[in-house]
């Protein structure tokens, strides 16, 4: 081929006139800002787990900003929740799971929902049938479920104990099992997609992607038990793999469920609130399944 030849020296062309591979979609987000907000968490998160006693208040502040978050777009499309219900229960259920373990996050969650279904029974006053009652208290109890109860188990992550493990490098496995996932599913969605997933969901998300979230989330999740966990048995290699792999699905899974709650909502982001990624929820939509799958695992491994 020859380089100085037009035909062969158009957009994306090499030095040597061969054409550089080019992506297939778009990013879709402004990758700078991106960044610098990715960091800034980073920073938050290694904090949390440097400084003792700190990742439990972390977790509850996240989760409650989260929660706030949440409601605040139910509300806006005509849903009645009662907020106060919903924070303080949320907050007790991650609270007295330090102490008490899943008794005190299973109490709390319990009292919660009572106090969440007696409220909106009472919205409109002693005089005033409620509307919509069966509906919104569903979706309260869906928001108990998807926030606090699965943010209770990132926090009782420190809690566990297994050989000689240290619980910060559990919640570092995890989280980074759930960057790989996105990042492979990314590269490989932005590069190679072109079979949609669950195009009535999330159109963007694509077979291709999902399957580079596996395997690099799987490789992770053998390097992090292999190196951060410091378990090397033959066992441990599966254990790796298959928590990677786990992990990415339950990512996957927990971003398919936000991205339905946006869609019913018709809302592209969840806020503003963190720049270049939306809502605190665009970020832990896959976190929080895997914090409880992590527990869950690590719960049967060390049992």
């Amino acid at each position: 081929m020859n380089p100085g030849n037009p035909e062969t020296a158009g957009k994306g062309a090499g030095r040597d006139g061969y054409r550089l591979p080019q992506p297939k979609n778009s990013a879709g987000r402004n990758l700078p800002v991106a960044i610098t907000s990715a960091l800034l968490l980073g920073v938050l998160v290694v904090a949390g787990l440097a400084i003792p006693y700190v990742w439990y208040p972390l977790v509850a502040a996240a989760m409650g900003l989260a929660t706030y978050e949440v409601h605040s777009r139910l509300k806006e499309n005509g849903y009645s929740l009662n907020l106060p219900v919903l924070l303080i229960g949320g907050q007790a259920m991650i609270w007295l799971s330090w102490p008490y373990g899943t008794t005190g996050l299973v109490s709390a969650f319990s009292l919660t929902a009572v106090a969440a279904v007696v409220a909106r029974l009472f919205h409109n006053g002693r005089t005033s049938p409620p509307t919509n009652w069966l509906r919104d208290i569903g979706i309260s109890l869906f928001v108990l479920v998807w926030i606090p109860m699965c943010g209770a188990f990132a926090g009782m992550l420190s809690q566990l104990s297994y050989r000689d493990v240290p619980w910060w490098s559990l919640v570092l496995t995890f989280m980074l099992c759930v960057i790989a996932s996105d990042v492979g599913g990314y590269a490989s969605g932005v590069f190679f997609g072109s079979h949609p997933m669950v195009p009535a969901i999330s159109p963007k998300k694509s077979w291709e992607g999902f399957v580079g979230s596996v395997v690099f989330a799987a490789v992770i999740g053998m390097l992090s038990v292999l190196f951060l966990l410091d378990l090397r048995e033959p066992l441990h290699y599966v254990l790796g793999l298959s928590l990677g792999a786990g992990l990415a699905l339950c990512a996957t899974v927990g971003d398919l469920v936000e991205s339905q709650f946006k869609r019913d909502l018709k809302i592209k982001d969840m806020s503003a609130m963190i720049p270049g990624h939306g809502g605190i929820m665009d970020r832990l939509d896959g976190m929080l399944p895997a914090a409880m799958l992590t527990w869950i695992v690590m719960t049967a491994v060390a049992g």
